[in-house]
């Protein structure tokens, strides 16, 4: 073999045949395979090694899997654990009867002969890279049938007592061979609301069944009714896997874990409450590997863009992002902080909780119960020299305070509101009793959003809005006669809803020296806004106005997230 090996690299050069030949000749006393040796050398690399076994052993290599190639017959017989435990995915030619196996080890002949005895088929052996394997498999096991029907009716004989020890640290959602019915319904479950884009999953108790809900882009769907006797058996397995207490039953419970799609990790936040008809749960479904959205990525028009990139470059002042719950505003202040994030600048954030890991930024997770709040952290954090400040949210008069008096004493600070609007912001914290000529001293730029949904590109078609409609957005009808409106008619891409993904609209006001002088006078959040629009503030509505005429989003979207403009 490794006469070979040597002749396959002077003649391919895919690797330095000096370097192979000097490796072999220090292995003698190795009792790893060949293979093992080679791939974990750091003079090659995994393509250069694989693509020389290929070479010398004349076997296909396959840069890339195809998606489609991966015949039923494999994803029946082998399971997931197995292929990914393994590296190895098997693929089919049209025009052959032997099925190949692809595999990241070109010596690991019990695999293959492991999984010509599961397939119960002739295997030949072909290699790629782990990389392209792993993604076979994910795409390959997704794709497999749900089992939610199948073990719905096997619920009955469950025995809760045996849950305690099924659930691992990180389940696999795709490995659900040899699994308890309730585990494996909880994990279809799971594995459905991540194929439909989920952001949640309610478990919802009725007098006569259990609803199965998702929330997609924003809006809650009915998926799935059960028997309510399967309630507890339901509410039990999601409360092991989140380490909460299942003898109590009488008291709200938070908890979180983490699940596996293949080589996705999901983060699960776990609420139950007890309710009239049993206990309800609710899944807040975090994807770690959609990572974080770049500032140009979240539909911010061109001038308010280059408005807000201005003010990330300064060295000490406020900057609010505001809306409502789920309208984005953590996703807004992730890509503000990886826009920023420099090797010459000390970034911390504060949060509650921490929802995605940043690369190079220091993150602290708020803990009330151990007396670690918002204020104390921030009080801790001013210590570590920091240039850059991240607080999730300011909810009393202390945190605003603090975050304020933070900014004044030279740190640019980022957090959040729960207000309307921009505006409202400054009625906000004067509310919550901070001086007047704080809040003005100190504020620099205020962001209002909301989430809108983005039109289908599938089933996207052409659509007549009313006068009506017309008016209230704003866009009158003689401006904009040349515009074409879209709607999405429903397809099955897009779960017959005519939407898919989401965008935001935003309504930013910078902090001029004119606003400055209204704040430090008290004046109502209507005064400044009025003053804001005359100077040029683009409102939510206005926003929306301008993808509903891009075709971004519908009009019935914008109407049903904002309110009019009438001052």
């Amino acid at each position: 073999m490794k006469q070979l090996l040597l002749k396959s690299a002077q003649n391919t050069k895919t690797v330095d045949a000096e370097q192979l030949a000097k490796v072999l000749s220090e292995i003698s006393g190795d009792k790893r395979r060949l293979d093992e040796i080679l791939l974990g050398n750091p003079h090659f690399t995994e393509d250069a090694v694989l693509k020389l076994f290929a070479n010398a052993l004349g076997i296909e290599y396959f840069t890339d899997i195809p998606q489609g190639a991966v015949p039923q017959e494999f994803v029946d017989s082998v399971p997931a654990l197995y292929a990914q435990h393994h590296y190895l995915i098997g693929v089919r030619k049209a025009d052959e009867n032997e099925l190949t196996i692809v595999m990241s080890r070109p010596l690991n002949l019990n695999a293959l002969d492991n999984v010509s005895k599961m397939t119960s088929m002739p295997v030949k052996l072909a290699l790629a890279t782990r990389t392209s394997i792993t993604a076979a498999i994910d795409v390959a096991y997704e794709q497999k049938a749900t089992v939610i029907e199948e073990v719905a009716e096997e619920l009955d004989a469950q025995n809760i007592d045996q849950l305690a020890n099924e659930v691992g640290s990180s389940d696999d959602l795709l490995d659900v061979v040899n699994r308890p019915p309730v585990i494996r319904l909880v994990n279809d479950v799971l594995f459905r609301a991540l194929q439909l884009r989920a952001s949640d999953i309610h478990v919802h108790p009725y007098e006569t069944k259990l609803q199965i809900r998702y929330r997609i882009d924003g809006i809650l769907y009915d998926v799935l009714s059960l028997n309510r006797n399967v309630i507890s058996l339901i509410i039990s397995r999601i409360k092991v896997m989140a380490g909460m207490d299942i003898a109590e039953r009488r008291m709200p419970q938070d908890g979180r874990c983490s699940v596996r799609l293949g080589q996705r990790e999901i983060d699960l936040r776990i609420s139950t409450v007890p309710t009239s008809y049993g206990e309800r749960a609710v899944l807040r479904l975090l994807d770690k590997s959609s990572g974080v959205y770049g500032l140009n990525e979240l539909g911010l028009w061109n001038d308010d863009l280059s408005r807000l990139d201005s003010v990330l470059g300064r060295t000490h002042g406020v900057i609010f992002v505001t809306g409502p719950t789920g309208s984005g505003k953590s996703t807004t202040l992730y890509a503000c902080l990886n826009r920023i994030n420099s090797a010459e600048k000390n970034v911390l954030t504060i949060e509650d909780p921490i929802e995605y890991q940043l690369s190079g930024i220091s993150q602290i997770q708020v803990a009330s119960k151990k007396g670690m709040t918002f204020v104390t952290a921030l009080r801790h954090v001013l210590r570590q020299d920091p240039d850059v400040i991240m607080i999730g949210e300011v909810r009393d008069q202390e945190t605003a305070r603090m975050a304020i008096q933070s900014s004044l004493t030279g740190h640019l600070v980022f957090s959040t509101l729960h207000t309307n609007d921009s505006a409202g912001a400054v009625s906000r914290l004067l509310d919550l009793g901070v001086e007047p000529y704080l809040v003005s001293s100190s504020l620099i730029a205020v962001m209002a959003q909301r989430l809108v949904r983005r039109i289908c590109p599938d089933c996207k078609k052409i659509y007549e809005p009313t006068q009506h409609e017309l008016r209230e957005l704003g866009l009158g009808t003689d401006a904009n006669i040349h515009t074409e409106f879209f709607i999405g008619s429903g397809c099955d891409k897009c779960f017959q809803t005519g939407y898919r993904g989401r965008t935001g609209i935003y309504e930013l006001m910078m902090i001029d020296e004119e606003v400055r002088d209204m704040i430090y006078a008290k004046e109502s959040a209507g005064t400044i806004k009025k003053r804001a629009i005359e100077a040029g503030l683009q409102t939510l509505r206005m926003d929306g106005a301008r993808k509903v005429s891009a075709g971004v989003t519908t009009v019935a979207e914008v109407l049903r997230v904002t309110q009019s403009d009438t001052l």
